[in-house]
């Protein structure tokens, strides 16, 4: 019995371990995060914890991820996919750099 309690405890911590983030969120990350979807983005969207999005058809960043998977999210801006059929969304492409701040900077509002 113990040897199957050890077990289960051991799968758990390597199931838990694969479910962590791939890379640690820095303070820096997450402002210079913060920053880019202020001035590309905060036009349209809400980009703070409560605020509403001044365009009434985009959706606030901090609601993201309960429409796509961070992951998807994190590709899409990496591949240069961010659009909208809405004729007000422009064409968005990021460096690697800046991909990885922006999608820091929305995982810290899912909090």
């Amino acid at each position: 019995m113990k040897r199957v309690a050890a077990m289960l405890a051991a799968a758990t911590v390597v199931l838990a371990a694969g479910l962590a983030p791939a890379r640690a969120q820095t303070d820096a990350e997450i402002q210079a995060g913060r920053e880019l979807v202020e001035v590309n983005c905060g036009k349209c969207h809400a980009v703070g914890p409560a605020d509403a999005s001044p365009h009434e058809a985009a959706p606030p960043f901090r609601d993201l991820s309960e429409r796509f998977p961070m992951d998807a999210l994190e590709e899409a801006f990496a591949d240069g996919r961010i659009y909208s059929d809405h004729p007000d969304m422009p064409e968005f492409i990021a460096t690697p750099e800046q991909v990885d701040a922006i999608i820091s900077y929305i995982a810290s509002l899912q909090d």
